[in-house]
């Protein structure tokens, strides 16, 4: 297939491509996870932005200055036609700051737990780093080290 004629908006979603994806959205968190659990979060910084992100996060979506709600979420709030919009004006913010800010990556609702079935969804690279960005900020991750 030419590339000159492929139509992202007609093309079918592939078995492979999607298993693909999936294998490298499981080895960022595997990643993300031995980091979080050798040093703490309140000492990392994930990006050059992190200033930028965590600012923009905070004014954006208020609500999760709210410590709780940032530690535990559930994922209809990332997920519901209005909060969609909400975060891809967001993440067309860094489109040209952050390389793959839209690529797929597993975000933990709940920072008081390990990646899990019942405790992961599955987000844009861009709402991972706003979120773990704020949670390391405010020491949520912290918990993780030493718990390999």
């Amino acid at each position: 297939m030419s590339l000159n004629t492929f139509d992202p908006n007609t093309a079918e979603n592939s078995e492979d491509i999607e298993k693909q994806f999936a294998v490298v959205a499981v080895e960022q968190a595997e990643t993300y996870w031995k980091l979080i659990t050798s040093i703490p979060g309140s000492k990392l910084r994930l990006t050059k932005l992190d200033d930028e992100i965590y600012e923009l996060f905070m004014e954006r979506f208020p609500e999760y200055k709210d410590i709780e709600r940032l530690r535990k979420f559930d994922e209809e709030e990332l997920k519901n036609k209005v909060a969609k919009e909400r975060w891809r004006q967001f993440a067309n913010y860094f489109e040209k700051k952050v390389e793959d800010f839209n690529f797929g990556t597993l975000l933990r609702t709940d920072a008081n737990a390990e990646y899990g079935q019942f405790t992961t969804c599955f987000v844009v690279r861009i709402q991972f780093y706003a979120f773990e960005i704020a949670r390391n900020r405010h020491g949520l991750n912290d918990w993780a080290v030493g718990h390999q």
